[in-house]
């Protein structure tokens, strides 16, 4: 889950003044052309809650609204980057979920009802149930590991899956998508040693599609948080082209909660720094405000 983390690269601004922010900003934007150094050294420099602070400051002082104007002076990956610093964490996230579902522009109201009714209109079957699943937020957020309820989880998941003719689903997304991270570590233990194989590996047999890949994603994310976003990075920059959405809601989302975690992740599965990843696969103010993001070498 979202909440700010203390792994960030981009922490609170000392001596912060909305009000000079906004007037900077203000400044950027005026007469011909635009200077992109100016917002990249505010916006990228500033936490969620104080470029808030800013956006009220702007609409008290200027009577316009901050990511309209700056919507309308930017285009392209580089604008994404801007507006999507603008927003709420959980604003954000519903915004991006939109956008993968491609839901028409009138989605505005960002509640849990509207996303679910979105999630069933546009999959279907059991990869729809988990994300309904996901989405419900059912998983226990506790820290204590039942003994007894792991090695039977596990069991049960081996007899779902690879001890049977066909999978039953519904045994995985019980488990996958309602225990606790510490309670999960254990059954996947568990897991190992009944099957003699991780249970990536028997999802991978198991399954197929977008289900082999929220399943695999959950697992991933539940071992190890930052290596999930360390590769998700590292596949959207490698070889040819740039998945630039994958590559933007990473850094704009983790910015302030483990970016320094997944940097150190990236070097360490890929033996190259994300820094020099993004400089070689990226250009101009998008290149320059996501190296901002991403802080030093």
């Amino acid at each position: 889950c979202n909440q700010i983390g203390n792994r960030g690269t981009v922490t609170e601004a000392a001596n912060f003044n909305p009000d000079a922010d906004a007037q900077k900003l203000r400044e950027a934007m005026k007469g011909a052309g635009t200077n992109e150094a100016a917002l990249i050294e505010i916006l990228a420099h500033r936490t969620i809650a104080q470029r808030q602070r800013i956006k009220m400051a702007y609409k008290q002082t200027v009577g316009k609204d901050l990511a309209d104007d700056l919507s309308s002076e930017l285009s392209g990956n580089f604008r994404s980057v801007v507006l999507g610093l603008l927003m709420l964490a959980p604003v954000y996230d519903a915004y991006e979920l939109r956008n993968a579902m491609k839901v028409t522009p009138a989605w505005t109201v960002l509640v849990v009802k509207k996303l679910e009714d979105d999630i069933i209109g546009d999959t279907s079957g059991m990869f729809q149930r988990v994300l309904v699943s996901l989405l419900t937020a059912g998983r226990d957020e506790g820290t204590t590991v039942d003994e007894a309820q792991a090695i039977q989880d596990a069991k049960e998941i081996y007899e779902a899956g690879e001890a049977r003719w066909g999978t039953d689903e519904v045994k995985f997304l019980t488990v996958l998508c309602v225990r606790n991270r510490n309670h999960l570590l254990r059954v996947f233990q568990e897991y190992q040693k009944i099957s003699g194989r991780d249970i990536e590996e028997s999802i991978k047999r198991e399954m197929s599609g977008c289900l082999e890949d929220v399943f695999l994603a959950i697992v991933k994310c539940i071992r190890n948080k930052p290596a999930f976003f360390a590769e998700r990075l590292y596949k959207s920059m490698k070889g040819l082209g740039t998945t630039d959405t994958v590559l933007i809601r990473i850094m704009v989302a983790r910015a302030e909660i483990d970016m320094l975690d997944i940097k150190a992740q990236f070097l360490k599965m890929y033996g190259k720094t994300l820094h020099s990843f993004i400089k070689g696969d990226t250009s101009g103010d998008y290149r320059k405000i996501l190296l901002q993001l991403c802080g030093g070498e």
